[in-house]
């Protein structure tokens, strides 16, 4: 099968399609012939090899993949051969096949694309996970996303949205900051311009947000906490500027906040399993009913990953990044 590889780590160019022999699935997976894959910031960190493949993951790169099911390993009921599916993988997406353990594989709603179902797995694994799972958001409540315009950010808008959840963001321009409006955010704001610590005080009449999304990090940490309401909480899920920061954590007592985060690829099959069960229940009737699809800012062939990277790290896209297989 044709892959994309890098022999060392490096810039965007290192990337190369490669062949190698396709994977055969153990008891408990499957094996996909892979239609799409999303592009994710972890598989620029993996590249720059700031972020391994955990033991016993594929080094190749791609968390999440939509295609059908070519094989089956033992012991696997919940899919046959010909079953079309997007699934979170342990790595192996950026490839023409690709092994999915059974669980995190979930039917593709009829509203999408094989390439929009790529754009799902990791994207919403992770907003379902630390929004709606660790930060308890809840209908009636008020959620700030940083990074609104990006493949996380257009999703946690969209499912906050379509919970009862008032929603601002923060985006980088104001094309961006009009897509996040155009999505379901009550208001974005232009950080290039304005200080959102200052406009979400006043956008909440000095109340400040019950939740925080953030991917930022660096100086944001302090100022999430000043835009953080009483009994606020406050979810790291990367630190693009950084994860080290001087913090008066006066206010996380005196506010009663809670601060917390993870990252996906190192849950366990539990977890995960138990995040698809409540995606399928929550989230698929939302994409069934098109109140909820995936923003795909642009798709590209396999064997131009090192421009989809490119395009990832230049934050000109507004939404999520696909690769596909020309089949």
């Amino acid at each position: 099968m044709k892959y994309i590889h890098f022999q060392n780590p490096g810039d965007a160019d290192v990337l190369q399609l490669s062949d190698m022999p396709a994977p055969t699935p153990t008891a408990g997976e499957v094996l996909i012939r892979v239609a799409a894959a999303g592009v994710n910031r972890p598989d620029i960190l993996q590249r720059q090899g700031m972020y391994p493949a955990p033991r016993g993951a594929s080094p190749v790169l791609g968390l999440e993949v939509a295609g059908e099911i070519v094989a089956c390993g033992e012991g696997v009921t919940q899919w046959a051969v010909g079953d079309t599916v997007c699934a979170l993988v342990n790595g192996g997406g950026y490839a023409e096949y690709a092994l999915a353990p059974e669980a995190q594989c979930l039917p593709i709603p009829a509203s999408l694309s094989l390439q929009e179902a790529a754009a799902i797995p990791e994207t919403f694994f992770t907003v379902w996970h630390n929004l709606f799972q660790r930060a308890r958001l809840k209908e009636g409540e008020t959620l700030l996303v940083h990074g609104g315009s990006s493949g996380i950010g257009t999703t946690a808008i969209q499912l906050a949205y379509a919970k009862g959840i008032q929603v601002f963001a923060t985006a980088g321009s104001e094309e961006k900051c009009a897509a996040c409006e155009q999505l379901g955010a009550s208001k974005a704001i232009n950080y290039r311009g304005a200080d959102f610590v200052d406009d979400i005080k006043q956008l909440t009449n000095g109340r400040g947000v019950d939740v925080i999304l953030d991917m930022v990090g660096g100086d944001y940490i302090q100022r999430n906490i000043a835009a953080a309401a009483h009994d606020g909480r406050i979810v790291n899920i990367a630190y693009l500027k950084g994860s080290k920061a001087t913090v008066d954590f006066m206010p996380v007592m005196l506010k009663r906040l809670t601060l917390t985060g993870s990252t996906l690829r190192a849950q366990s099959p539990a977890v995960k399993d138990t995040i698809a069960r409540e995606l399928f229940e929550f989230v698929w009737p939302l994409i069934e009913s098109n109140n909820i699809k995936p923003v795909i800012a642009v798709n590209f062939p396999l064997a131009q990953a090192a421009a989809a990277h490119r395009l990832m790290e230049s934050s000109q896209h507004i939404g999520k990044i696909v690769l596909f297989n020309q089949q």
